[in-house]
């Protein structure tokens, strides 16, 4: 069998999006400095964060429809020469001494509806171009590039910042160019023949809710994920506040979301490994039972960034996990239902964790943050004990079976 490296498809999407999701890390903390500098409230900054992270929210069950019914090249293509406009014009107004509050909005709300539909028509397309059985090594690739990205972008977007505040979003400009360039490259067609489309838009969402919610195997995992992403978003929040209530400097801080950036990136670069020794019933039924475990050690430390050690040592599965689940389900999902059926995915998976930072302040507040990680570490309890009982998990096919290679 061909390795991954040898497929010229799949590398020209890995790496042309190495250099997108740089820029978008980039951008990241570029713009929240951006707000700071131009409004001098920090409130303000986080308000046009969360806007744009519920802005992907709203826009996750569009985008999965749009990406089984439009051209994805034309979209993907579509999406980066919005964001590659975008960006470059309020690079020119930031040099300029024009950027305004709306403006910066009005880019944050661009990047994050094209964000949200690229993304989903990206995944989408991993089936086109990747044989079946090499799925899950695929995605094992695609997340390191994730966590790698999301450790190097920051720290080098606040070193642009510091040289000249336009200079990040020149680089994220660039970096949707090399985006544009590496699918515009790509050969083979990133959809297969679809069948005719006769009803509107909210049956076609209606088909992939009925297909991942008539899917044992999908249930399953939504009523696993939920949970999980929920509680370790939320042990990391409350980390986070209460080193900060304590007065440690920034920089400490800081090292929490380092810590487990890399125990991911970690885990990204072993999932291959661990998945051709384990499973996807042992990797998801460690990864729920690890967690929980090393939650409650992690609230035992709150008073230190060690506490991020243990939350960091269980996430080190979570890639290998991520990398069998969605080949699984590329595998077992006809390819003109791909994007509605990650977007349902995605969004149950994530709507909970959206709710984290909100309640892990109130656990902290009411009761203690050792008691809030503790809490956190009981709502993984029930993904693991799903992920040990539930017969679709137990009882999963090899993906050989699902889906000509």
């Amino acid at each position: 069998m061909s390795t991954l490296w040898r497929n010229r498809e799949f590398t020209l999407l890995w790496t042309s999006q190495c250099l997108s999701d740089l820029g978008g890390a980039i951008a990241t903390l570029a713009i929240p400095l951006l707000v700071l500098e131009v409004t001098h409230s920090a409130v303000m900054a986080g308000t046009v964060g969360t806007a744009a992270q519920l802005t992907k929210l709203v826009c996750r069950l569009p985008s999965g429809v749009l990406a089984d019914q439009l051209n994805r090249r034309r979209a993907m293509l579509t999406c980066d020469a919005i964001r590659l406009i975008a960006f470059l014009l309020l690079a020119v107004a930031v040099a300029g001494g024009h950027a305004g509050l709306a403006w910066i909005v009005i880019v944050a709300l661009i990047d994050a509806v094209c964000g949200s539909l690229f993304n989903t028509t990206e995944h989408a397309a991993l089936r086109s171009i990747v044989p079946a059985t090499q799925l899950p090594a695929a995605v094992a690739r695609n997340e390191a590039r994730s966590y790698g990205t999301s450790l190097v972008g920051p720290p080098l977007g606040g070193l642009l910042f510091g040289i000249t505040s336009a200079l990040p979003f020149v680089g994220n400009a660039l970096s949707y160019l090399a985006s544009l360039v590496g699918i515009a490259l790509i050969r083979k067609p990133l959809q297969s023949d679809r069948p005719p489309r006769r009803a509107g838009r909210g049956s076609a969402l209606l088909e992939g809710l009925r297909f991942v919610f008539g899917s044992p195997f999908l249930r399953s995992v939504l009523i696993i994920a939920a949970p999980l992403n929920f509680a370790l978003y939320g042990a990391i929040f409350t980390i986070i506040i209460t080193l900060q209530s304590r007065d440690v400097a920034p920089g400490v801080i800081g090292l929490t979301e380092t810590i487990v950036g890399a125990g991911g990136l970690i885990g990204a670069l072993a999932a291959p490994a661990l998945q051709r020794r384990l499973s996807f019933a042992v990797l998801i039924r460690a990864l729920c039972w690890a967690a929980t475990l090393l939650l409650m050690v992690s609230a035992l430390l709150t008073t230190s960034v060690a506490a991020a050690a243990p939350i960091a040592l269980a996430i080190f599965v979570g890639p290998a996990c991520n990398a069998a689940l969605f080949g699984y389900q590329a595998a077992m999902t006809p390819d003109h239902l791909q994007g509605r059926v990650l977007s349902v995915i995605f969004l149950v998976a994530m709507s909970a964790a959206a709710a984290a930072p909100f309640l892990a302040g109130v656990f902290v507040t009411a009761f203690s943050p050792a008691a809030g990680i503790l809490l956190f570490a009981a709502a993984v309890s029930a993904s693991a004990l799903t992920a040990t009982f539930a017969p679709a998990i137990r009882d999963m096919r090899p993906i050989e079976e699902l889906a000509p290679a």
